[in-house]
Order: structure tokens, then C-alpha cells, then sequence
């Protein structure tokens, strides 16, 4: 039986352990040692293989030297599996993530339901073929690795860390992150939809770094920044002497993602042409250079990006209606930085780390009274906005410390801009009260952005500390 505790000595099999380089370490827990010999020339070559018999203190072994895969035999040699399935179940409990396979000799359809039951991600029936069991298990712990990857990134997220470069804790990036995480192993085309600034590469990046295409090629091309002249030739690759210029042969870049990530940033500028022959890509999965006579099979995952509205340039005819439904199968917003300002602070700091690192500089910090102006900020740029404003600040700041008083006047304006709308009533109004009203409004709202300090108010609108007094006296305001 499985049992908590010490390992014991003197067990009915002795373990066998061999011990391949940096080899996943699986255990085989049996009591047919005439299956023991199959098992090993199988397994030994490519895992670190350790044999059990099911009567020592599995668990307690396991506590030591941790496993990523069991292979438990059910059968206990007369006839019964119920210590074979409470090994399973107890693995299970043991460790969520540990692969658990289950063999046995019987083909009873209820067997299966129980194995499936206890928690055994895979079950075969001997004699087993080992050629495939080896592969089946490869794969298995390839997902594992994975999804343990993708649950600490994750995990750092929602402590306020970055997952594959994205920064933020909120509930919009906790979404976002959830987002990545279902579809990051799929291969299905990806639309990434967001204002610019919002890092919709980091995005791209992010579902590879956490997917199975992860140590594969990733091509990112910005489909704006190309000229309509170059684009074809950039994307498609083309033949030696295919036009003036091409003196010899070029792969693309949809063929050099060949077996990765292509990342189209701002597909919806791409002309009408060229959409065409991107449609037939998806659809026939070749790509052929210009002048090519034939094509080349490839593999790749499309993930594309706009903020552009995809829908109504279809409904303009600037966009393939076609090629629309065939890049928006998977679609993931990314939100602007102004509907999740939670994270500013968290932006800011990493920034301010970054840039003072990569300039050999002091790291600075900034004051609650500034980042409270930031956060208020609607930030029209996005996070690349923020990031261009902190870089900037860390160069240009001699203190240690980032004052309210270093942030530029736009930003304390825009900040603190009244959004109401200049209504005159039909009968007028009376000039002096309204300048009065507007006045107080901004006196006000400066006040409550600084916590009633008359002198960082009088900054923030950029006014004399004295006259910032006199206004408070006539107006009554004591901050």
C-alpha cells in the first residue's frame, strides 16, 4: 500500500534507478517482475526510470525524489485492481500535476471508467506496445511542463508580476491572462484587438512563450511600417531575377515562421491584393515566392493585430469578408491602459527599473502626489505613452525622487481637464458666475488631486502660491 513515512528497507523488489542527463524521472510501480526487463530496455534510454513495488511507501519515496510520471500496474496478480486504483488515486492526491498512466490486463469497459475515475490521465491494456507508450508518455509530460510554466507565470501575474512581459494585476489583465492561457497550446488564428500603445506584440509573444510552439521561430512583422511596393516580396519571398532588384533567391517571412508563430501587426492596412494571396495561404497552407513555378508546404500559427475596425472596413470593401472570418476565429482584446489603472503603479515602478539599469543611473523612485497625477492621466498613448514619459523622467531628473513638480504640463492638464460641455441657456447666463463656477470646479478638483496642499495645487494649475490663497479665501475653499 501507499503510506506517508519513511521508506522502508527490505522491500520485495528493490529499486532499479538509472539516471540519463537532465531526463524527465518517472516511476513504474509493478509486482510482475517478468514485466520489469520489457519496461526498462523501453524507458531506461529516454527517462529516468525508478521501479516500485506496490507494497513500499510509495509516498514517502516520492516525498525524497520527486517523479513528473508514474506507470502503475493494476493488476496485483490476483486478479483484484483495487490496490492498483487506490495507488492511483493516491498519486493523484499527491501531486495534481504528476502524469499518472495505468496498465492492465483485463479489458473490462468498468475497469477503465474506475481508472479514469481515480485520476489516471492515460490507460493500457497489455500486452503494451512501448514504442508508443514512450511517445504517448513524451507528450504527456511536455503538456505538463507546460501548464506548470503557464500556472507560475500566472501566479506571478496575480501577485502584481509580469506573465511573458505584460505587466498588471487587474481584473481587465487577469482576464487577459486567462485569455492567453486557453489558447496558447491550440493552433488556431489569433485576433488581437486593442488601441495602439496597448502592446498587442507583447500579447503575440506572450501566447507563444506559454504555448507549445515556444522554442520554435516567431516572426513579427508590422504590415503599416512596409511600403506597398516591398510588402509582397518581405511576406512571400521571392526567386533570383523575379523582378529588378532581386539578384538572388529569399524566403519570406510567412515561410521563415515555417513550423512557429507568424505575428501580422496592423493586418488591416494590407491591401486588397495582398490579402488575396494571404486567404490562400490559410486556406491551401503553401506559399509560393515570386517567381516561383511551385509551392512550399508549411506549418505556421497566424496570429494577427489591429486597432482598426475590422467590420467596417469589410463593410467599406477595404476588407476581405473572407479573410476576416478566417483571422478572427480566436478574438482577444486588449484593454487600454485608462480602464485599468490599477496597474499604473505597477507599470511606473517597472520602468523605473528598467531604464535606470539600462543607463548605469540610481534607481528612482516616484512620489504618491505624482503617481496620483499619472493614474488620473487618460493616456491617449496607452502603456507606450507611459513608458516614453517614465524613460524621459529617469534621464531628465537629477533627485532621486520623481515630484510632481518634474511632470510635464500636458500631462498635469490633461489630467485635470473638465469634461463638460459649453452649454449657453436660450435666456443667457451671467459671464462673471460662470467664470466663477469654472473657477472653483478646478480650484476643487486640484485640491482633492493633492490632498488639500494649496502649494501642489497652485503647481498643478500653474499659478502663484499666492494667488492660489487669495482664490481659496474668496471662495471659500480651506483644501
Amino acid at each position: 500500500m501507499l503510506e506517508p513515512g519513511v521508506p522502508g528497507h527490505g522491500a520485495a523488489m528493490a529499486a532499479s534507478s538509472i539516471f540519463p542527463h537532465v531526463a524527465p524521472r518517472i516511476i513504474v510501480i509493478t509486482a510482475d517482475e517478468a514485466l520489469i526487463p520489457s519496461l526498462e530496455e523501453s524507458l531506461v534510454s529516454v527517462f529516468h526510470t525508478t521501479v516500485l513495488n506496490p507494497s513500499e511507501p510509495v509516498l514517502a519515496i516520492l516525498a525524497e525524489t520527486p517523479v513528473e510520471a508514474a506507470l502503475v500496474d493494476l493488476d496485483a496478480g490476483d486478479g483484484s485492481t483495487h490496490l492498483g486504483l487506490d495507488i492511483v488515486q493516491q498519486l493523484r492526491g499527491f501531486d495534481p500535476t504528476l502524469v499518472v498512466f495505468a496498465l492492465t490486463r483485463s479489458r473490462s469497459k468498468l475497469i477503465r471508467t474506475n481508472t479514469q475515475a481515480a485520476g489516471a490521465n492515460e490507460f493500457f491494456i497489455a500486452p503494451v506496445d512501448f514504442s508508443q507508450l514512450q511517445v504517448v508518455l513524451q507528450h504527456a509530460l511536455e503538456k505538463r511542463r507546460r501548464a506548470i510554466d503557464r500556472r507560475e507565470l500566472q501566479e506571478k501575474a496575480a501577485s502584481g508580476h509580469s506573465f511573458c512581459g505584460l505587466i498588471g494585476g487587474s481584473e481587465p489583465m487577469r482576464r487577459l491572462y486567462d485569455a492567453i492561457g486557453r489558447v496558447a497550446d491550440g493552433s488556431a488564428t489569433v485576433l488581437v484587438r486593442g488601441e495602439s500603445g496597448t502592446g498587442k506584440e507583447l500579447v503575440a509573444q506572450a501566447i507563444v512563450a506559454s504555448g507549445n510552439r515556444r522554442d520554435k521561430p516567431f516572426i513579427s512583422v508590422n504590415c503599416a511600417a512596409l511600403p506597398e511596393s516591398l510588402i509582397e516580396a518581405e511576406l512571400f519571398g521571392h526567386e533570383r531575377g523575379s523582378f529588378t532588384g532581386a539578384h538572388e533567391s529569399r524566403a519570406g517571412h510567412i515561410e521563415a515562421a515555417n513550423g512557429g508563430t507568424l505575428f501580422l501587426d496592423e493586418i488591416g492596412t494590407l491591401g486588397l491584393s495582398l490579402q488575396s494571396k494571404l486567404l490562400r495561404v490559410l486556406e491551401q497552407r503553401i506559399v509560393q515566392r515570386i517567381g516561383a513555378k511551385s509551392g512550399k508546404k508549411i506549418d505556421f500559427r497566424l496570429v494577427c493585430a489591429t486597432n482598426e475596425d475590422l467590420e467596417t472596413a469589410v463593410k467599406a470593401g477595404r476588407f476581405r469578408e473572407d479573410l476576416y472570418y478566417r483571422i478572427n476565429v480566436v478574438p482577444i482584446s486588449l484593454p487600454p491602459l485608462r480602464e485599468r489603472k490599477d496597474d499604473i503603479a505597477l507599470l511606473v515602478d517597472h520602468f523605473l527599473k528598467f531604464y535606470s539599469e539600462a543607463n548605469s543611473l540610481p534607481l528612482k523612485r516616484m512620489d504618491m502626489e505624482a503617481l496620483g497625477v499619472l493614474e488620473d492621466h487618460p493616456w491617449p498613448g496607452n502603456v507606450r505613452e507611459l513608458e516614453n514619459l517614465v524613460q524621459r523622467l529617469v534621464l531628465m531628473v537629477p533627485h532621486s525622487t520623481i515630484t510632481i513638480e518634474h511632470l510635464p504640463q500636458q500631462v498635469l492638464y490633461a489630467s485635470n481637464t473638465t469634461q463638460e460641455a459649453l452649454l449657453i441657456p436660450e435666456d443667457g447666463l451671467s459671464f462673471d458666475e460662470e467664470i466663477a463656477r469654472i473657477e472653483v470646479a478646478y480650484l476643487q478638483a486640484a485640491l482633492r488631486r493633492t490632498g488639500g496642499r494649496k502649494t501642489a495645487a497652485a503647481i498643478l494649475l500653474r499659478m502663484e502660491r499666492q494667488k492660489m490663497k487669495y482664490l481659496c479665501r474668496k471662495y471659500g475653499l480651506n483644501g
